[in-house]
């Protein structure tokens, strides 16, 4: 994943990078926190 490879030929549809981004960092923020897992997630 790269963000800054942009070829002429291609069209970009969804800005992918900005969308992992945000989802790995609200993973990282709820592991640091203690939310996740949490009891409702665990058997």
């Amino acid at each position: 994943m790269n963000n800054e490879f942009s070829p002429r030929f291609l069209r970009r549809y969804l800005n992918l990078y900005d969308e992992m981004t945000k989802a790995i960092g609200q993973y990282v923020d709820d592991v640091k926190s203690k939310d996740f897992p949490n009891s409702g997630e665990q058997y």
